[in-house]
Order: structure tokens, then sequence, then C-alpha cells
């Protein structure tokens, strides 16, 4: 049995047409875009300290590259339009960055370039958490425990501003809030959550005990 009809076993392909894909790309453009704008505009201090302390950190867009990959027609499409997103988000938020701010961070844009140049892998596989069987709950369970770990390391956030410490209850609840949405809206049956959410804390134990985020992003993340 190949690879492919393995896969259509977890999930199926569904049919669309050239102009349906095109505009499913075209949107996930405009969303960057957009979000692009927004999370360059939100990083001016004290513009507004919830969205910047979310924007700037790697859960956020976690939870939107799920939702665009899963919500896809095909694992093709779901790489193409996560690429498309993160690409023009990033091009919009550095572009500002480097022609009006007159500032060019080095470090942060090889970081960010590294997660869309790895996005669409990410995103072709994370399509199949929509499926059925052990491997979809399985793959739907990795960006929960990415949110499970940013959201219980806030406890330990640096946040410049030391009247802002009041906020972590604040954005450990959106975080909250974005592991309830997938949880509930990812999966085609329901109950899946009773199998993944164990995986997902189990995942997240074992990563945060060895640190694996940190060995990983070497403190280029905000919550690191």
């Amino acid at each position: 049995m190949s690879l492919s009809h393995k896969l259509n076993q977890i999930r199926g392909v569904n049919p669309s047409t050239t102009k349906e894909k095109v505009f499913s790309i075209v949107k996930a453009v405009i969303l960057g875009v957009i979000l692009g704008l927004a999370a360059k505009l939100v990083d001016t201090p004290n513009m507004n300290p919830i969205f910047d302390n979310i924007g700037g950190r790697l859960g956020i867009w976690v939870f939107v590259a799920t939702l665009l990959s899963v919500f896809s027609s095909s694992p093709k499409l779901a790489s193409v339009k996560i690429f498309s997103f993160f690409a023009s988000m990033l091009a919009v938020y550095y572009v500002y960055t480097v022609l009006v701010l007159h500032f060019f961070p080095r470090k942060e844009i090889m970081f960010w370039g590294i997660c869309a140049l790895v996005s669409p892998v990410c995103a072709y596989w994370m399509w199949y958490a929509r499926g059925k069987g052990w491997l979809s709950s399985f793959i739907m369970a990795l960006p929960i425990t990415a949110l499970l770990i940013e959201g219980v390391q806030l406890r330990h956030a640096f946040l410049p501003i030391h009247t802002h410490y009041y906020l972590i209850p604040y954005l450990m609840g959106i975080y909250l809030g974005m592991i309830l949405i997938l949880l509930f809206n990812i999966p085609k049956k329901k109950m899946q959550f009773i199998y993944v959410l164990p995986i997902a804390l189990i995942l997240s134990i074992i990563m945060s005990y060895f640190n694996v985020f940190g060995l990983i992003f070497g403190g280029m993340n905000g919550f690191l």
C-alpha cells in the first residue's frame, strides 16, 4: 500500500476548481498583509500591551496557521496557502520596519524567515489533523502542545513595563481560548479531544522538561 493511499484513508482530498484554489491563496495573502501590518502597529510601545505581547510570540501564528491549513481543500493547497500567508505577513512587517522605522533586525528576520520556509511542510502534515485515526489525533496535538508550553511559560514572561505584569492572567486566558477553539473546531468527531488532550499534555511535559523549544529557537521567540 502506497503512502498516498494510506494518507487518503486518514483524510481524502476535497475537489476544488482552479478558481477556488486561487481565491483561497489570495485570501491567505490578504490576511497575511492585514495581520503583518496589525502586528507592526501594535508593536509600538504602550499602543496595546495585550496585542503586543501576543503578536510577538509564536503561539498566535501557530494558531492562525493551523486553522488555515486544516480548512484547506488539500494538503498541497494548505502548503501554498501557509507559505503565501507568512511571506506576505513578514514582507509587510519587515518592509515597514526597514523603510519606515529605519531598523534592520537581522536575527529576527532570519528566525521568522526560517519559520516561513519550513511552514509549507508543517502545513502539509497539519492538514491531516482534521482526519481520522490515531495519526490525525497526534498531529492535532502538536499545535496544542506549542500553545500549552508557551501559555504556561507566560508566568515567567518578561514584560519590560512592570505595570504590565497584571496582563499575564489575561494572556494565559487568550492561550486557553485558542486551545479550546482548536480542540472543538478542528476534529470532525467532536469527542476526539478525549484522545488529543492527553497526548498534548504528555508532549508538553516532556518538551518543557527537556527545554525543546529553547534548544530549537535559541531564545529568538518572545517566551524564551
